[in-house]
């Protein structure tokens, strides 16, 4: 008998700021053919307890403390600092020599744009579309502690904001071009889209249909949404809630505003609706409404399957979960960029409203649950979404774009 064909050798590399990248990575990694592809993954290990058991070795490595991240957000700075990525670099190097991979595929491991390439492994960059610098984005100004926008009004600084925004790209960008410059390796230029999206190859969790990009060339391809729910067991209500009432499932998820789910559920609590909600072990209750039930996790398709509206943060994991059960979504959210790029899309398509999660009051809240259940365009929309969803299946994509990148 012949030897069997070698399998090709991958490497998954994930940031663990926030548990999407990580629950990304490690969906796209299990969708991969085990007797085709010797799968490995890299993170941290913070989010371990709800990826469940993995069928293929995962290693260690660090990502900056998500209460760091989160900070560094809320006040517009770079997201990470020079020192950061050169320690990123390090490990992802060590983590690269050990596994010997043929290709790494990154989920906002921007450090790989360096490593990779010192490396010489061919990269591909995990990334949604509203990022690609072949996108038309309307950037929207965060609401951060910026005093000017007292003296001149909201108007005057969003103008302020767009007229400086490729200033603020480039401070953003600086870091990593500053190590990219230690490495010999060329920078990425200003555009904080470029660094985002930076691989030999790039691949979109997205469809052309959602979120469009314009002349792309052939290194960037859609691959389709993915997704990912805990490895939880359902909550002892799950089989006991009331079938009078529409359901409404409400997750901040784990870099939304902690603070905010409980104004949501006092919100909904004089509406004739059943909320099933998950903490995510970040927002504290001191008590549920009676029409609330509340779970610190809950797997999330199975959650929004059973819902007639999704309540999150806005960003692209839960968005995609309520869309693929042709569900559509009210957003809360943060002064976190990605989340408002995502629901412009969303909302775009007529699937979603969004509200700035920063002060948001119960009557903003309860008025907009009224407008989109009542009003039947938003799940005419959000099931036109499902059915072009379909078109992607992340598990024929990404093998597709491998075999290409490897041959």
């Amino acid at each position: 008998m012949g030897a069997e064909p070698r399998r090709t050798r991958v490497l998954f590399i994930a940031e663990g700021v926030t548990l999407a990248h990580v629950a990304r990575a490690s969906e796209l990694a299990r969708l991969l053919d085990p007797a085709r592809y010797e799968v490995h993954a890299a993170w941290d290990s913070r989010y371990d307890r709800l990826l469940g058991t993995l069928p293929y070795p995962v290693h260690q490595i660090s990502s900056l403390p998500t209460a760091e991240f989160l900070r560094r957000l809320a006040r517009g700075m770079p997201m990470h600092d020079t020192q950061t990525l050169r320690s990123y670099v390090e490990e992802d190097l060590a983590v690269l020599s050990a596994v010997k991979p043929d290709i790494v595929i990154g989920d906002f491991r921007i450090s790989l744009a360096a490593s990779a390439k010192v490396a010489k492994v061919p990269h591909v960059a995990i990334a949604n579309a509203y990022w690609s610098p072949f996108g038309r984005q309307s950037f929207q100004f965060p609401e951060y502690d910026y005093p000017l926008q007292r003296v001149i009004g909201r108007s005057g600084a969003l103008a302020l904001f767009n007229l400086l925004r490729p200033l603020g790209f480039a401070t953003h960008t600086r870091p990593l071009n500053t190590v990219l410059k230690e490495h010999g390796l060329p920078g990425i230029g200003g555009d904080i889209r470029t660094m985002y999206t930076s691989g030999d190859y790039t691949a979109y969790t997205d469809i052309p249909e959602l979120v469009p990009t314009f002349d792309l060339p052939a290194t960037h391809r859609y691959i389709g949404a993915v997704l990912w729910s805990p490895s939880v067991e359902l909550p002892p209500w799950w089989n006991d809630l009331p079938s009078d009432r529409p359901i409404v499932y409400a997750t901040l998820g784990s870099s939304g505003e902690a603070d905010v789910l409980p104004v949501v559920l006092e919100a909904l609590a004089e509406l004739p609706v059943t909320v099933i909600a998950a903490t995510a072990g970040r927002a504290r209750l001191t008590a549920a409404p009676p029409n609330a039930y509340v779970a610190e996790f809950l797997r999330g398709s199975d959650a929004a399957g059973r819902a007639a509206l999704v309540i999150c943060n806005g960003g692209s994991p839960t968005t995609y979960q309520a869309l693929s059960a042709g569900v559509p979504v009210l957003a809360l959210a943060s002064n976190n960029m990605d989340q408002h790029l995502n629901m412009e899309a969303v909302r775009g398509a007529g699937a979603g409203e969004v509200l700035r999660a920063n002060g948001v009051r119960r009557d903003a809240v309860r008025s907009a649950v009224t407008k989109m259940l009542e009003n039947p365009r938003y799940a005419t929309a959000a099931a036109n979404l499902r059915a072009a969803l379909r078109v992607y299946e992340p598990k024929a994509c990404l093998p597709s774009l491998i075999e290409e990148v490897v041959d």
